[in-house]
């Protein structure tokens, strides 16, 4: 299939300050793709490159096989969606979604079939002779999304759409865009901080750090099989285990030894706290199926309705996170309480970066 967008080399800097660094990517049609990373890490600046709301300093970039590095962003098969919206306050709803359809001089019966088809597709039917300062957050953002979409753009860019909502609201929106994204069979890219944002909604992910991205994968792959200690840390919670790696043989500072076969270094031996079990006296299920075992103090102990997280320290000094689903353990547990913790070796990650 070939590629609906394609940089080659794409960098950025501002003076003397390197933004993104040279990049290459290729997004397919009907992708979701979402660029994830902290603030500052170069991910906005990398869709507004695509958008063409900043040039590079390098590269080129392609949008449905066209060359597109140097032109504005009216020019480019794209629309952006931007954080605060950008609605004008004065114009009703059918105006604010028409706006860039009177601005391409499309025949006044066509805006009004194209603008209700989208007021229809984004659930907000009979809303357009609303004036936007009577409509709430969840709806503002529905009216942004319409205004892009009633365009028709190849490629749909979003710039952390969903960061003003509240966290109900935030929650109903992904379900929209999911549902929204497989009505209309187009090319989504968004950019978030927020990775259980990016988990929900997209088919591929694109971590960044310091202008760089640094694993292009899906969503379980990011989660599962992270590539660096950054990305274990930024997706999800995960414990760390320092040791050392010698000729193919790991030797953990809380002394649990196994085989390795890679080249000498200092690692960490990462697992989820889910893939973590705990273990009092007398349960001896940990030792039949988890072939990792060290000894902790409890620390604290929280019930989270679905799940009980521990919260302990090994002998070794080390902070370990376990979320159990096992609500009879929880009884047996109290802060000071001595337990044994496991996890299966598959579980584990052996990272060095």
């Amino acid at each position: 299939m070939t590629a609906i967008v394609e940089l080659r080399g794409v960098s950025k800097s501002f003076g003397s300050f390197q933004a993104v660094e040279s990049t290459d990517l290729e997004i397919q049609p009907r992708e979701f793709l979402a660029i994830l990373g902290p603030s500052g890490c170069g991910k906005t600046t990398l869709l507004r490159m695509i958008g063409g709301f900043v040039f590079p300093s390098s590269g080129t970039i392609t949008l449905n096989g066209q060359d597109v590095t140097m032109l504005s962003p009216e020019a480019r098969p794209t629309n952006m969606v931007f954080q605060g919206y950008g609605l004008f306050p004065h114009m009703t709803v059918s105006q604010n979604i028409g706006y860039g359809l009177r601005l391409a001089k499309v025949p006044k019966s066509e805006r009004v079939r194209r603008v209700q088809d989208v007021l229809d597709l984004v659930h907000l039917g009979d809303f357009g002779p609303r004036h936007i300062g009577q409509m709430s957050g969840g709806q503002r953002q529905r009216v942004a999304l319409a205004r892009a979409l009633v365009m028709r753009p190849k490629v749909l860019l979003l710039d952390e759409p969903l960061a003003a909502l509240d966290l109900k609201l935030r929650k109903a929106m992904q379900e929209e865009f999911r549902r929204i994204h497989s009505a209309i069979g187009g090319t989504f890219i968004f950019v978030t901080h927020d990775q259980e944002e990016a988990m929900s909604l997209a088919s591929r992910i694109c971590v960044m750090e310091k202008g760089r991205v640094v694993q292009d994968g899906k969503p379980e792959d990011i989660y599962l099989r992270p590539r660096t200690r950054f990305i274990s840390r930024f997706i999800g919670e995960a414990n760390f285990f320092h040791g050392r790696r010698t000729n193919g043989k790991v030797t953990l500072d809380n002394g649990l030894v196994f085989a390795h076969a890679e080249e000498n270094a200092e690692i960490d031996c990462v697992v989820r706290p889910e893939n973590m079990a705990i273990s009092f006296a007398g349960d001896v299920r940990l030792t039949k199926e988890l072939d990792m075992q060290i000894k902790a103090t409890i620390l604290e102990v929280v019930f989270l309705g679905p799940y009980v997280r521990y919260r302990l320290v090994t002998a070794t000094g080390e902070n370990v996170i376990i979320e159990s689903r096992n609500m009879d353990q929880r009884k047996r547990a109290a802060p000071g309480e001595n337990a044994v913790i496991g996890w299966r070796s598959t579980d584990q990650r052996i990272l060095s970066e």
